[in-house]
């Protein structure tokens, strides 16, 4: 199916749009934007989670039902834009096509509405969304006028999608995860930057690349579709190893960022930090690097990043006294693992360290992929691993034990848990005393409340 490439849209006319899956992370905030804009926009979905649903209530475009139905779409919709949630068969995508209407995936949507501004993509299998808050924490701060889709709610920014006319830039936070359920191309390979930044490559999504080559490869063609300006991690061998092949634009590469810790807090540039971690060090490096391409001098960067806060759930502190803190962290993939609790462990030499996380992506949850995760788990004193047992049904996975688990990660003190209020019973009979907690997953533990896990 030809999609939008056969015609060139007036985006900025009042239209009728249907979004299919309105209920995604990226998906609602696009809804909101694009209400912003003054179009009628409508959507559906089989299930819309927390904080969407409320966010969706609160600008009148949470669906009356939750379902799929057909009758909604219609011969006057000007755009129909589908989720990858929704899937091939889905009645209402049925029902566009049978009509013949204008069909987007979110990120065909977002390249067409930033074709005549500067793109600047934020690539790589961890750090996107980190470096893209930083960039646009800079920017909103020097009141330079930016279009923007970020992964994450940012303090100071009501949407995580905006959408305008006038605005130079559209700063994009490039996943490598299929567009949509008839577009199977990676993401960023839609929106062809003229800046990019590629964080790292750690294998991910194997539901759909199988194998570490073909996951390289997706990367491989971002890269060759960068214009003007590629800026790239030095300290990550795979991404050096690609970026050394023939690159038919400028490269900038960058390290983790001088600095010294004192009394738990990181500084740069006699800069004093909220944020901490060789990660996020190289994170504000590849930001100051994007910022310096459109004109924003280092000191200025540094007088600005000073009151950044970090990207929610980016090790963002839940909460702390003087004896204990409690961190949680997005971290799911066996290097983000090693990384964010490194992390701790160096900012915090004083104290113990118990780190749980949640085996909860398609990945983690396989069985062959679990020996990716050995010795991924090492740093922390007390080491524990969270799995929901529904959740491996639910993506049609093949049976996983704590025995299993034990094995993959290598650990012969690691605890295993399988039910949330077991792990809940564990972590409240601890003694918090100079010991910290943290708490990783791309999921929500069953829902676990993190602030009733450290019981003083």
């Amino acid at each position: 199916m030809i999609l939008s490439s056969i015609f060139k849209l007036h985006f900025f006319i009042v239209m009728k749009i249907h979004l299919i899956a309105i209920g995604g992370s990226a998906m609602h905030n696009l809804a909101i934007a694009l209400k912003q804009k003054r179009n009628k926009v409508t959507g559906s979905d089989d299930k819309i989670f927390s904080p969407s649903k409320e966010r969706l209530e609160k600008q009148n475009l949470l669906p009356e039902k939750i379902g799929w139905n057909p009758s909604k779409i219609t011969k006057d919709i000007d755009i129909v834009i589908v989720g990858m949630h929704a899937k091939e068969d889905n009645p209402e995508l049925l029902k566009a096509i049978e009509l013949n209407l204008k069909i987007f995936s979110y990120p065909e949507y977002i390249y067409e509405h930033s074709k005549d501004k500067k793109r600047i993509v934020i690539g790589g299998s961890h750090g996107k969304t980190s470096i893209t808050a930083m960039i646009l924490h800079v920017l909103k701060r020097q009141d330079i006028d930016c279009d923007f889709m970020v992964g994450a709610q940012l303090d100071g920014f009501e949407n995580m999608v905006r959408l305008t006319k006038n605005a130079p830039y559209m700063i994009i936070e490039g996943d490598e995860y299929l567009s949509s359920p008839i577009d199977r191309r990676p993401k960023f390979h839609l929106y062809h930057p003229h800046i990019a930044v590629l964080s790292g490559i750690a294998w991910d999504h194997i539901n759909v690349f199988p194998t570490f080559e073909i996951y390289i490869e997706q990367f491989r063609l971002f890269k060759n579709m960068v214009r003007d300006t590629l800026i790239y991690c030095q300290e990550d061998n795979t991404l050096k190893k690609l970026v050394s092949e023939d690159t038919n634009c400028k490269v900038l590469g960058y390290t983790t960022h001088e600095n010294k810790v004192i009394d738990g807090i990181t500084y740069v540039e006699n800069t004093k930090l909220q944020i901490f971690g060789n990660h996020n060090l190289q994170n504000l490096n590849a930001a100051k690097l994007v910022c310096k391409e459109i004109g924003i001098k280092s000191k200025v960067f540094y007088a600005e990043i000073a009151s950044f806060k970090g990207a929610s759930n980016r090790l963002e502190l839940v909460y702390c006294n003087k004896n204990t803190a409690l961190y949680k962290d997005f971290a799911h993939s066996p290097s983000k693992l090693k990384a964010t609790s490194k992390a701790m462990k160096e900012q915090f030499k004083n104290r113990k360290l118990v780190a749980c996380m949640e085996l909860h992506t398609f990945s983690s949850l396989d069985k062959e992929f679990l020996t990716q995760y050995k010795g991924c788990m090492n740093d922390p004193d007390i080491s524990i691993v969270y799995f929901n047992p529904e959740s491996i049904a639910h993506k049609g996975l093949n049976l996983i034990t704590k025995e299993n688990i034990k094995k993959a990660f290598a650990k012969e003190d690691l605890k295993v848990f399988n039910s949330s209020c077991d792990l809940k019973k564990f972590l409240n009979t601890m003694d918090w005393e100079n010991q910290n907690l943290l708490m990783m997953s791309s999921g929500n533990f069953n829902n676990i409340n993190l602030k009733e896990l450290i019981l003083l």
